[in-house]
This record gives C-alpha cells, structure tokens and sequence, in this order.
C-alpha cells in the first residue's frame, strides 16, 4: 500500500511538471504571437519598391462600370469573365510548367546599380536593402547555348554587351517582398510615372499615351500583388505569407488598377499570339535533350490551345494606334518615354528588384517590340521579326507573372475586398479577427 501511495504521488508529481511545461509553452506562444502582431501591424504600412502608390494619370478611362469586372476589358477584345476562366483553365497551367524548363528558367541582366538620373544620389538609390534582396547566382552554365544577340529599340540596356551581364536562375529569386522601402523606392516609380503622365491634359485624346499608362499601371499592380502574395510577416522568426492588407491596400481597393493588370495581360497575351510563327520556329536548346522537347511541345501547346483560339482569338486590337499623319512621330515619342522608363531599373537599389524590374520591363518592351515594330499579321511580315534568346525569356515569364496575378485577382480579391471593407466600416472587427487567431492557434496545442 505504501508503495502505492508513493508511486500515485510520483506522477501526480509528473503530471504537474508536465503541466507546467505545457502552460509556460502555450504562454512562450502566446508572447510570440502577440510579437507577430504586433511586427505585422509596423510592417504593414511599409512597402517595397514595386508597390508604392501609383500617381493618378490625366488620361483617365473613358467609362467607370458600377459593377466590377464584367463585360469587355477596356480597349480590349476579350471580356473579364472568359479572361479568368481562359487564364485558369489554360493560359496559367501551362505558363507554370514552361517557367521552370531550363530555357525560361535563365535569364541574364546587368545587376549592378548605376544610375544615370541621379548621379550625386549614389548613397541614397544604391542600397542593396536586405539579404533577402540578394541575387542567388547559383546556375547551370549547360542552360547557356544558342544565345542569338540582337538589340531591343524599346529599352536602354545593350542586350548584346555580354560583359555587363549576369546569368541568373529565376526559381532560385522568386518576385516577393525584399525590404527595400523608403525614399529610393518612392523616387523610382516617380519618376516612372513622370515620363509618362504629365505629357498631355485631361481633354486631350491620347489613345497611345493612355495604353502606355495602362501597360506601366497594370505591371505596377502585378508586382504589388506577387509583393503582397509572399510576404514576410514576421522578420524575427522568419515567417513568409501573404498580406490581403497590403494587397487591398495598394491594389483591390483601386478599381483601375486591377483594371489595367487585366489590360496589360491581354496586351501581353496579343503579342505572343502575333508572333506564334517566330515562337514556333525558334530554338529552345540548352543541351538538355528531353527538357527541350518539352519546351517545345508547351510552347506549340500555348500557340495554337483551341480553347484560348476559340475563346479570345484577338485579345487586343494593335492595328488602331499611330493613325494620322502623326503616327510615327509618337510611337517615335513614346518608344523614347519607354526606353527612359527602362533606364530607370539602373537606379533600382535592390538586387532582387532590380532583377524582376528588369525582366518585366524587357518583357513588356518586347511585346511592344512585337506589336509596334511589325506592320501585318501574314508569314512575310513575321519572317521580319527577329528576337533574342533573352527577349523570349522576358516576354514569357512577365505572361506568366501577369497570369499569376490575375488568377491571384479573380480567386482571392472578392472575399478580401469583402473583409476588409467590412473592417474599414468596423475597425473593431479587424482587431477581434486577430485575437481569433492567436487563441485558434493557442488552443490547436492543447
């Protein structure tokens, strides 16, 4: 008996230790939690280079619809309802896969900052932010061979200088939140949106000017979405996911920025159907037999998808701009704005962001490179086309980050926007949702 005594009081002993154990855990997780709000609440306000408020732009939009996305996306020939089941069914599945291929996967750039504006400002444009702003240059030098060099006139860097070029591996430097914030991020999109918008007044008629914006609008809203999608919530324990407020913040909220992402991805989308011959043709080598030869079979898989023909055979009409006797003065003009535009990511000083900028604005100087540069839609026209290896590159990874972007829009946009618009009008509401969420976490330990 006395044995048993002794033996019930050593685990009645046990179990309170172990209680105690338990209790001062659930307690060490509480602190943490109450750390992460508190580490989300200061960083929610701060944002990285490509997601500062875009400067509103003279050229407005013809029409405001009272109901949102719906009908024909402006100044395009595809509505938003066949864009978001286009996109999810087809367009977003095969970008994924062919993103991760060794051929688009490699991209090379000029990484270094070295601005051109301002000069005197080094100290200020040229931090490098944060690690998680540093370039992994880790690669396969196998990915490098068939490389045909040509100049793009649609942006500043020389595509053929292979000196000043980096070769970087994509999926290692995923687009996400660096860190980079302050006055040097704001300086840039700035001066972005300067080249473009006090060009003209408000009465004016800017067809051209208006796309130009759009297209700079719609990539600005992309990338605050992929910022917003991986996010670092918590730096100390080091703890990535997304940011609805920062992405109804800096985009839902604004009906013409999501607007103009839906825009530029059609115009995107227009210009690699317009060169489906040259794409088709083009060599996908980088002496990786078998993942070549599915390169090639994605890429005839996203030129010539019936669903995507059927659905939006035109998702953008490029044959109305640069009418008039004035035509080729202002593609003229505007190529100018685009190229100071691109000599901007010079002075981008975040390596990760300087990269992404870079590409995205190769990108898009590509597709205006396609639609702009070639006059007609016939084989002759196109065996005009000539394209470089890093072009492709650009052109298809922005389509798949404005894909991305738009299936991010269409599936998670309602219900944020329908959250934190209940929270505007009840602020108590977004304080009561993330006390829920700590004890949901605090009991799931129990």
């Amino acid at each position: 008996m006395a044995k048993d005594k002794k033996r019930n009081d050593q685990i009645s002993k046990e179990k309170k230790k172990g209680l105690g154990r338990g209790l001062w855990s659930v307690w060490a997780v509480i602190v943490v939690l109450f750390a992460t709000a508190a580490v989300t609440t200061r960083t929610g306000s701060k944002i990285a280079l490509f997601a500062n408020n875009q400067t509103s732009c003279h050229c407005s939009s013809s029409s405001q619809d009272s109901v949102k996305y719906t009908g024909m996306v402006e100044d395009c020939c595809c509505d938003y309802e066949t864009v978001d089941s286009v996109n999810g069914e087809v367009l977003h599945p095969l970008l994924q896969q062919l993103v991760t291929t060794p051929f688009f996967r490699y991209f090379k750039a000029k990484l270094w900052c070295d601005c051109p504006f301002w000069p005197d400002d080094d100290d200020l444009m040229c931090q490098e932010g944060k690690p998680e702003a540093t370039v992994d240059r880790t690669l396969d030098k196998r990915a490098f061979r068939g490389w045909i060099e040509t100049d793009n006139p649609w942006t500043n860097d020389d595509e053929t200088d292979n000196r000043e070029m980096t070769y970087v591996n994509l999926l290692l430097n995923p687009e996400r939140y660096t860190g980079y914030t302050g006055p040097s991020a704001r300086r840039i999109w700035d001066a972005v949106y300067t080249e473009n918008c006090p060009k003209y007044s408000s009465g004016e008629i800017c067809q051209e000017k208006k796309v130009l914006y759009k297209l700079i609008s719609g990539l600005h809203s992309s990338i605050s979405i992929h910022i917003a999608a991986d996010y670092l919530l918590d730096e100390s324990t080091n703890l990535w996911g997304k940011n609805p407020e920062l992405m109804y913040d800096r985009v839902l909220r604004y009906q013409d920025r999501v607007r103009n992402l839906y825009f530029t991805f059609l115009f995107v989308l227009r210009a690699v159907t317009k060169a489906t011959d040259y794409l088709e043709q083009a060599e996908y080598d980088t002496g990786n037999h078998e993942d070549d030869l599915k390169t090639v079979s994605l890429m005839k898989q996203l030129l010539y998808n019936p669903k995507l023909q059927a659905a939006c055979p035109l998702p953008f009409d490029e044959a109305k701009l640069w009418q008039g006797q004035s035509g080729p003065e202002l593609k003229q003009q505007i190529q100018k704005q685009f190229r100071n535009i691109s000599a901007l990511m010079d002075c981008v000083g975040c390596e990760k962001c300087r990269l992404w900028g870079k590409l995205q604005v190769l990108g898009l100087g590509t597709a205006l490179k396609i639609l702009f540069s070639v006059e007609g839609q016939n084989h002759a026209a196109q065996s005009q086309l000539q394209l470089q290896r890093n072009e492709v590159i650009a052109l298809v990874n922005l389509l798949n980050r404005l894909s991305e972007s738009v299936k991010i829009v269409h599936e998670m946009g309602p219900s944020i926007e329908k959250i934190m618009e209940k929270n505007i009008s009840d602020p108590s509401a977004l304080e009561f949702s993330k006390w829920r969420r700590m004890w949901k976490s605090v009991l799931a330990l129990w």
